[in-house]
């Protein structure tokens, strides 16, 4: 049994389910209903026509699901026909699906956590896992997501700023937690770029290009983390690097900066400097300026504070820390941090240990454990 196969015909499936009427939450239902049918038939009897099988077995599913519901009564009403089974056209649905998930109904965190189920084909206990929250709660939140759209048609899609921010929580999600799925939100995003000529569409393009260039350098042999500035720069994918700023360049050019355009080119400056002492940081806190007047984010403003604790040291990157909400996550890391670089050893050793406890995985606490202990020992001797 090629579960492989299975998975990758999925959204393609789902999609002309909705298409011919069913409505979401349904239709991944029976969906869901005709794979399992397929682990439990294909392995003595499989079908010529794989995705045609699939098709009408799941379209069976929905049928019945509705006739069972009378709550779904009113909707049988749009069902024509049940479709022939038979040869399928080949088309990668997932990028419409995206925008069905996306729809502005859902707030950005249901929108990627049912992404993530419908169209990701995780788990809900891996989503879970990845959100670090409870299985149940995570139920219950895709459970609501499915409910907000189930009267959503293809014709009543996401727009296209929404699917950017989900793209983009999608590839963070790919990129710093257990599952990865940085390089499926990339191929999808330069499938996007293919189809739209928008500025903010290349931004995103971009800044996950850079990001993604250096992933090879972020974790030690043994897994632990590795601070941007001891990363081995020959590690990076120069030739992501390159492809990434010639893309914002020619964004830029437009001149109708957004949000991921201004990320970009912060992550472009990182990865153009050949050391970190070379970081041009001071640059930096500008593009920094430049974001917060398009979004007034306080990671933005967290992250603005570490650019300023190098460009015109630590404490005046305190100064800008202590303006801002203490909660914020990475907030006590990033207070260690500029502790250490200030010489206070003993609080940043406090401020880490403290971090450490508050990490959202397991490798950032280690590391920020690992700091801890390095500065406690350093003390000692």
């Amino acid at each position: 049994m090629d579960e492989a196969l299975l998975r990758s015909l999925t959204p393609s499936v789902l999609t002309i389910l909705v298409r011919r009427g069913a409505d979401f939450a349904a239709a991944e239902d029976a969906v869901q209903d005709a794979l399992i049918e397929a682990l439990r038939v294909w392995p003595a009897d499989p079908p010529r026509d794989a995705k045609g099988w699939l098709v009408t077995a799941a379209w069976r599913k929905f049928l019945d699901q509705a006739r069972a519901d009378s709550a779904r009564r009113r909707r049988e009403d749009l069902v024509d026909e049940e479709p022939a089974p038979g040869l399928t056209p080949d088309v990668d649905d997932t990028l419409q699906l995206y925008f069905l998930c996306a729809h502005p109904s859902l707030t950005p965190s249901s929108a990627v956590a049912l992404t993530l189920r419908a169209v990701g084909g995780l788990t809900t206990r891996q989503i879970a896992q990845a959100y670090l929250v409870p299985e149940a709660t995570m139920a219950q939140r895709i459970s609501r997501a499915k409910r907000t759209v189930s009267g959503v048609r293809f014709d009543q899609p996401g727009d296209v700023a929404t699917v950017l921010r989900v793209l983009y929580l999608v590839f963070n999600e790919g990129y710093s937690g257990d599952v990865d799925l940085s390089a499926e939100a990339i191929r999808l995003t330069r499938q996007l770029a293919g189809a739209i000529d928008h500025p903010e569409v290349a931004g995103l393009l971009a800044l996950m290009l850079l990001h993604h260039a250096r992933r090879a350098g972020r974790t030690a042999p043994d897994g632990s983390l590795v601070p941007l500035a001891e990363q081995d720069r020959s590690r990076w994918d120069t030739a992501a690097i390159a492809e990434g700023i010639g893309i914002l360049q020619t964004a830029l050019a437009r001149d109708r900066l957004g949000e991921f355009q201004a990320q970009a080119a912060i992550a472009a400056l990182h990865a153009d400097a050949l050391t970190a002492e070379e970081t041009d940081w001071v640059q930096i806190v500008e593009w920094y300026d430049e974001l917060l007047l398009l979004t007034d984010n306080p990671v933005v403003r967290l992250n603005r504070a570490v650019a300023v604790g190098e460009a015109d040291g630590p404490r005046a990157g305190l100064a800008e820390l202590a303006a801002l909400d203490d909660s914020l996550p990475r907030h006590t890391a990033v207070a260690a941090y500029l502790h250490e670089r200030d010489g206070d050893a003993e609080t940043a050793a406090r401020l880490y240990a403290e971090a450490a406890r508050r990490a959202p995985n397991l490798a950032e606490r280690d590391h920020l454990t690992r700091q801890a202990a390095r500065l406690n020992a350093d003390r000692r001797r």
